[in-house]
């Protein structure tokens, strides 16, 4: 098997780290800024996704101390749009959710044919990110779009 280009795995996913750090904090921030009738649900949901992220920077820096390395303490880029709404908020984190995308496609890319563990790591993170964005887009449709769905007949 080929070497692993160290510094620039450790490169990515230390941005993997700060990245899921910082959505974090951005879940929590949106959680806090809920007002309506289904309030408590959506905080749940972005509670939820919050914890997700943390376990996802947990992860990101075990990995990186798998490799020796110095896990890094910064936090992402925060994004304050100032626009509260349920749709805005869904929108920026679909967005938040392609850029986490991108990075573990990056990462990927680096440790294909290279390292197992660390291409199962990418692979199993790319999986939860692009379900989770479907899960997102699902939520921006308004009832009746429903052109992505197929209903399952019953046996």
């Amino acid at each position: 098997m080929k070497e692993i280009d160290r510094d620039r795995v450790v490169m990515i996913l230390n941005r993997i780290l700060e990245q899921e750090l910082a959505g974090v904090v951005r879940y929590t921030h949106y959680s806090l800024l809920v007002f309506g009738f289904n309030r408590i649900p959506i905080v749940s949901w972005l509670r939820s996704q919050a914890d997700e992220s943390l376990l996802h920077a947990q992860q990101a820096g075990e990995m990186i101390t798998l490799l020796g390395e110095h896990p890094s303490l910064k936090i992402g880029p925060l994004l304050e749009s100032h626009n509260h709404d349920i749709g805005a908020i869904l929108r920026e984190s679909l967005e938040s959710e392609a850029s986490a995308l991108a990075q573990y496609k990056e990462l990927l890319g680096a440790v294909e044919g290279k390292s197992v563990t660390l291409e199962e790591y990418a692979r199993k993170m790319i999986y939860q990110e692009e379900l989770h964005a479907g899960e997102v887009d699902k939520m921006l449709r308004k009832p009746g779009d429903i052109a992505a769905y197929a209903q399952v007949e019953p046996a």
